[in-house]
């Protein structure tokens, strides 16, 4: 089963396959992730990472997309963004929900909606209570856990909050996943994986990592991709859709979360 490993490429490194198994898969993802800022593995490689063509349970969570409010809180005035949101505490014995609250950035990270107390639909009890989330969730606790360190990281409890994003596009109006730029969360670690594509062209991830000039570009273009972030280092952005047919509806659905260590202030 294919595994990543980082390729030297003078100041870049660039992943590729490495056949693997098991927890050295889940080392390797961790220890990459460490060393670059940023990993991507291969869908379905990961244990806890879904595998979309293949786990029976897919198709329900990801029908959970097309039940998502409208983001009212857009200073751009668009009215391009669906979403749902809920906040978690998860420690090595639970993962529990918290009471449903607010999202809130400063202008520090997010300059177009920050400062502002941003309240969504919750997310579903079933999608957060899904085995399928309760997996991907712990599996990605424990490989940031890696990243950071190991032991210190693992005493701490972890803040974590979930976004479901549905960012649509007509022929009169693109759909700007991150209509702030590229940008930080202001958390310490961030999964992005992409749920669906439909009749969507562009939306090109871009990273930048502190201390390189150049910017990293890919898509996630099947469902079940994701990229892994440390959110010190690395500022990430995504570039706007357009429907590839003008007379059809396109959009972009994906899963972001982002963990923040509940002592770190």
């Amino acid at each position: 089963m294919p595994r990543y490993r980082g390729i030297d490429m003078g100041d870049r490194i660039v992943p590729r396959p490495l056949e693997t198994a098991g927890n050295e898969a889940d080392l390797r993802l961790a220890t990459e992730l460490a060393a670059q800022g940023f990993v991507r593995p291969v869908p379905g490689a990961i244990d806890w990472l879904p595998a979309a063509a293949s786990d029976p349970d897919w198709q329900g969570f990801a029908e959970s997309w097309n039940r998502l409010g409208l983001d009212r809180y857009m200073a751009d005035g668009g009215r391009y963004r669906r979403r749902r949101h809920a906040a978690l505490a998860i420690t090595p014995d639970a993962i529990a929900r918290k009471p449903h609250q607010p999202h809130y950035q400063s202008r520090d990270y997010n300059r177009l909606n920050g400062d502002v107390q941003r309240w969504f639909e919750p997310i579903e009890d079933g999608i957060v209570d899904s085995p399928m989330m309760r997996h991907l969730l712990r599996g990605a606790t424990d490989c940031f856990e890696r990243a950071g360190g190991g032991e210190g990281d693992a005493a701490r409890p972890w803040h974590v909050e979930l976004h479901q994003f549905r960012i649509e596009a007509n022929a009169h109006e693109p759909g700007r996943p991150t209509p702030e730029g590229m940008h930080r969360d202001g958390v310490d670690w961030v999964l992005v994986m992409l749920i669906d594509r439909v009749n969507a062209d562009q939306g090109v991830t871009e990273i930048r990592i502190a201390g390189r000039p150049q910017i990293d570009r890919f898509t996630l273009a099947v469902p079940g991709d994701a990229v892994l972030l440390d959110d010190h280092r690395v500022l990430h952005g995504v570039t706007p859709i357009r429907p590839i047919d003008p007379d059809r509806a396109a959009y972009r659905d994906v899963l972001v979360a982002t963990w923040k260590a509940e002592d770190a202030g």
